[in-house]
């Protein structure tokens, strides 16, 4: 799409407001729940559609439609449970109550690593909060883009409301400013790189506009000498190796004790031999191809980068001589915590693995790189847990125990802190972001108390 197909667009969703916030919250939850029963029809052959134009294995695929589809189901009891509070007022004959309304048009910017399942955080919980939606999408996965916006079509169709409410513009650079600059967008949910994360939030705090930012991460497992290395392994694998290393999720740093570290190393390594590697298409594969060609680029200059800054590579490093964007996942040793390629995210599927010794410093060094979205230990010690989830422990958005970074649930609000940009998605009050708060003070009285007993007469 092109800037006069975005101006048309907006004009038209902006028009679609007016019907979808005329209509009763529980009845868009019966619209949301339809959408994800029809999603739930095409699951199969949407997921195979994902793994096709983004390169994740077909389970990943399948399992990202259906993450869109527990949000809808989410999304439905929302509707009928969003609202504030009755508060006491302190003037007779007064009430005060919090109104909450929809801030009217959200423009939806998603990447391409989950190119459905991040649309549908945003535009499920959108949607009940009585949001129209602009879409777009990466350029690079246009096709799901488009699928999943049909589907919604027609649904909101067959029900006799403008496709409109969910609209769709596919495009590059040009219109992701456009609707950064654009103040008829009330809000804008970004998720992407934090390089261009930043460019989009200045644009937008230009104009004084509302924006949600999932950005990047450099999530961090530290596995301490009492935990139960039979959850560390897979764990470890999946975080690191899952989706090709191509999750804001990722394990990128595994801190261990210094007193496992060789026996983890070697498991892991060995894990790692047994990973199978081919077309994402073929249900034995666990790890397909990196998303483009820049991607392959990236992971040779980062290993290469490593071992000039003292990693040694245990195994992986090298692109896999086969059609396609390839590479070996890779586990590198022997660089100190504060090196500056273990400080930099790589989208690729490298695992700096690092040696500590002492509680106090890893938790440190958990926290001292830019990003702050996810996190993970391992231990039995009941203690420890709980300094981890407490103030001096992890400050991500995300803190686990004894489970990988990645895989968050729906009913969590996901997001990160610091470079990862503040924003919440999905579940727990995450609605709110995609509503106006007004505190309202109704006097049934026939007198005029002022607040705080200030007499003006």
């Amino acid at each position: 799409g092109n800037l006069e197909d975005y101006e048309e667009t907006v004009k038209k969703a902006k028009e679609a407001w007016k019907i979808w916030a005329d209509i009763p919250a529980p009845k868009r939850g019966e619209i949301v729940r339809q959408i994800g029963d029809a999603l739930r029809q095409k699951i199969k052959v949407l997921g195979s559609l994902v793994s096709l134009e983004m390169g994740k294995i077909f389970v990943e695929g399948v399992g990202e439609v259906q993450e869109y589809v527990d949000v809808c189901d989410y999304a439905v009891g929302l509707s009928r449970m969003i609202g504030g509070p009755i508060l006491p007022s302190e003037r007779p004959g007064h009430a005060l109550i919090e109104q909450w309304n929809p801030v009217g048009l959200v423009g939806v910017i998603t990447a391409f690593n989950f190119p459905v399942a991040v649309y549908g955080w945003n535009s499920a919980i959108a949607m009940i909060c009585g949001n129209a939606c602009l879409w777009k999408g990466a350029p690079t996965t246009s096709l799901v883009s488009v699928a999943v916006t049909k589907i919604i079509a027609k649904v909101l169709e067959d029900n006799k409301l403008p496709g409109a409410i969910c609209s769709l513009v596919c495009g590059g650079a040009d219109i992701g400013t456009a609707m950064a600059r654009d103040e008829r967008m009330d809000l804008l949910s970004f998720t992407g790189s934090t390089k261009v994360g930043k460019q989009v939030a200045l644009m937008v705090q230009e104009r004084f506009g509302r924006s949600l930012l999932e950005l990047g991460g450099n999530n961090a497992i530290i596995v301490f000498e009492d935990a139960d290395l039979n959850l560390v392994i897979p764990s470890a694998l999946f975080a690191a190796v899952g989706t090709a290393g191509q999750r804001c999720t990722t394990a990128r740093r595994l801190f261990l004790h210094e007193s496992i570290h060789d026996e983890v190393v070697a498991k892991l390594a060995k894990a790692y031999a047994q990973v199978r590697i081919g077309d994402p298409w073929d249900s034995d594969t666990l790890y397909g191809p990196l998303h483009t060609k820049e991607a392959v680029k990236m992971f040779l200059d980062a290993v290469e980068q490593a071992k000039q800054q003292g990693g040694s590579v245990v195994c992986g490093g090298k692109v896999i001589n086969r059609p396609g964007n390839y590479v070996e996942p890779t586990i590198v040793t022997g660089l100190p915590h504060n090196a500056p390629i273990v400080h930099t995210e790589t989208f690729a599927p490298i695992l700096y693995v690092l040696k500590f010794k002492e509680e106090e410093e890893v938790f440190a060094w958990n926290n001292e790189v830019k990003q702050g979205l996810s996190s993970s230990i391992f231990t039995k010690d009941l203690g420890r847990i709980f300094r981890w989830l407490g103030p001096k422990g992890s400050d991500c958005g995300i803190v686990n125990v004894n489970i990988p970074t990645s895989g968050a649930e729906i009913g969590g609000a996901f997001g990160g802190e610091k470079h990862t940009g503040g924003g919440r998605e999905s579940g727990s009050d995450s609605w709110k972001l995609y509503m106006r708060r007004s505190t309202c003070t109704i006097n049934y009285s026939k007198d005029l108390p002022l607040a705080q007993g200030i007499k003006f007469q």
